[in-house]
């Protein structure tokens, strides 16, 4: 039975801590909010004050934390920073979702004091953390892959897509390609309510044809019922489109639709929706259609 740490007990984490006691995994948790680790005591994790403290005898640590400047912090920068305390021969899993190059540096840092890494983030929102059946996308040495993997099976499907960095850019991929169909559903669901049709009906409609998705089935359900209560949420979206266009001038990469959908996502932001589901765009575009009014 390996030693695990989890830091980061928030939206996702606090499911996948739980996923991973059921399966009987001695787990140690902190949180820079105490009252979310205290959560997860009554599972039986167990609580620490700082993350020094949390990882100083774990074999495996895995993070889920908001984005590579908390990573950063939590890592190297904190008063009581998780990197000097870990042990020589410890695994780092970096799940949180951050920039392939933050990936890569934090891998070179830590190789220096003997610890391994993967980057390893996820797709499936709350949902795929409570149910165990994340996309996880395994940035690293494949050795490192093979250790983790019965961890990674109790919260989902991991598959080893490269070298440090690359599960990263995998999950920017993925952002890609979840954000604008969300845009594209959102739109398609307006224009036929516009022209008549019942949007929850249509949704029904598309289910099984070409159009079908996952995206179409959660946040086009999500549209239907006007219920943009926060899984995701358009801050986080919006970081990571953003976080694509970086990559993307890096690798001197064109992406037109994802620089649109990324000026969407950021007006819906400074609209009041930062803090909603990802869904949420559908409101913002539905109001640009109620400025445009019909034609």
């Amino acid at each position: 039975m390996k030693k695990i740490t989890l830091l980061g007990c928030g939206l996702m984490g606090e499911p996948m801590a739980r996923r991973l006691l059921a399966a009987g995994h001695r787990l140690t948790v902190w949180s820079r909010t105490r009252s979310k680790a205290e959560r997860l005591q009554d599972a039986g994790a167990r609580v620490e004050e700082t993350p020094a403290l949390a990882v100083r005898d774990a074999d495996l640590i895995i993070t889920m934390l908001t984005d590579g400047e908390a990573v950063a912090d939590v890592l190297f920068l904190h008063p009581h920073a998780a990197a000097p305390a870990m042990q020589a021969g410890a695994l780092l899993i970096d799940m949180s979702s951050i920039l392939p190059e933050q990936a890569q540096a934090h891998a070179m840092r830590l190789q220096t004091q003997g610890v391994h890494t993967l980057d390893a983030p996820v797709s499936g929102g709350t949902l795929g953390a409570e149910a165990g059946s994340l996309a996880i996308m395994v940035g690293g040495p494949q050795d490192q892959a093979r250790r983790a993997h019965s961890v990674l099976e109790v919260l989902g499907r991991p598959v080893h897509v490269g070298p440090h960095g690359s599960g990263q850019l995998t999950k920017l991929a993925n952002q890609m390609i979840v954000g604008i169909t969300i845009g594209a559903v959102a739109e398609a669901l307006l224009l036929a309510e516009r022209g008549g049709a019942d949007p929850a009906k249509v949704r029904h409609a598309l289910r099984g044809g070409f159009a079908d998705s996952r995206v179409l089935e959660v946040h086009g359900q999500r549209m239907v019922e006007g219920d943009f209560a926060k899984r995701g949420s358009v801050a986080i979206q919006l970081k990571d489109l953003r976080n694509a266009l970086h990559t993307a001038r890096q690798l001197q990469f064109t992406a037109p639709i994802s620089a649109q959908l990324t000026e969407l996502y950021a007006a819906a932001a400074e609209h009041g929706l930062s803090e909603m589901d990802q869904s949420a765009l559908f409101c913002e575009l539905q109001s640009r259609q109620s400025k445009a009014g019909p034609s």
